[in-house]
């Protein structure tokens, strides 16, 4: 088949790669987000995606809109088979949709129809679920609620941060994008329409969710911890100050001698009490520094008896 691949982030460029490399099916070209600021010098990069495909020597369109009539228009003469979508970044209207024969089939890192949003993999973690996935479906004007075409599973660990579990699958998930397009091109796949139990639904993470409340349970700090691993980051506040925790904390056994937000302070550690357990800080990043162990912080700052995060 002919394929317009839609994808922006770095999560987008295994699946990107996979399609690539069938001798099935060809790339002809790839929609993605525009370019924007970065670094220091906030100067405009084009995203991963982009990159990929200028490397692939491929076509790339940046509509502002995927609604622009110069796009539609720019699409409907590569008169693509299928477009498939991972992470595009941007909401698809009827006008796009009908173009491509076969549709738009969207890579999705949940098990349909759990989880539809954003952020799947997030509330995936935040939610203590102890299994995951990846599913193919049609795109519609819904949201995440086209028929699924198929699944694949993936564990997640009982110390997986969100990054770390996308990343898997974003490879695993890869792979089932590329067969769902076999299946397409040779009419063997049929979608299947999502259940009308089990929905859940996966909102952006902005960073006032992520604000620790220390009083919560350890289990569900370490949860909000690894879910917003590596964005938004996880954070409290020291000494009126913006505290993030940039790395994974450690649930420690046994009854808790802290209290909620209380920090104990020893050569090699810091411990923290919650609404439970107590927890050892890993890493963690001050208003405007870098990441550092949180025994070098503490060092640092020299926690006093008594303090607190979170006050």
């Amino acid at each position: 088949m002919r394929l317009v691949f839609a994808g922006t982030p770095e999560v987008a460029v295994p699946a990107l790669d996979a399609l690539l490399a069938s001798d099935r099916h060809e790339v002809v070209a790839v929609v993605t987000r525009p370019d924007a600021p970065a670094g220091r010098g906030r100067r405009l990069v084009a995203s991963p995606v982009a990159q990929r495909a200028e490397e692939a020597g491929i076509e790339v369109l940046k509509p502002a809109k995927p609604s622009d009539p110069e796009f539609l228009a720019r699409l409907t003469e590569i008169a693509p088979d299928c477009c498939p979508v991972v992470a595009y970044g941007a909401l698809l209207r009827p006008g796009a949709l009908e173009i491509p024969a076969h549709g738009w089939v969207n890579l999705h890192f949940s098990l349909l129809p759990a989880w539809r949003g954003a952020a799947p993999v997030q509330h995936a973690v935040l939610a203590g679920d102890e299994v995951t996935g990846a599913s193919t479906f049609r795109i519609e004007e819904g949201l995440d609620s086209g028929p699924v075409f198929g699944v694949i599973t993936e564990e997640i660990r009982a110390t997986d941060t969100s990054g770390e579990l996308l990343t898997r699958l974003s490879h695993s998930g890869a792979r089932l994008l590329a067969a769902t397009m076999d299946g397409i091109a040779d009419g063997s796949l049929n979608a299947v329409p999502q259940p009308a139990d089990g929905i859940t639904l996966a909102p952006k993470i902005n960073p006032e969710d992520a604000r620790i409340e220390w009083t919560h349970p350890a289990l569900r700090v370490d949860r909000l911890v690894r879910g917003c691993a590596p964005a938004p980051g996880a954070w409290t506040t020291f000494r009126g100050e913006r505290l993030k925790l940039s790395g994974p904390v450690t649930l420690l056994p046994g009854s808790a001698l802290l209290a909620p937000g209380e920090l104990a302070v020893a050569k090699n550690s810091v411990r923290v009490g919650t609404g439970s357990h107590e927890l050892e800080l890993g890493e963690v990043q001050p208003q405007g520094k870098k990441p550092m162990r949180a025994a070098d912080w503490a060092r640092g700052v020299r926690i006093e008896s008594g303090e607190r995060l979170g006050d």
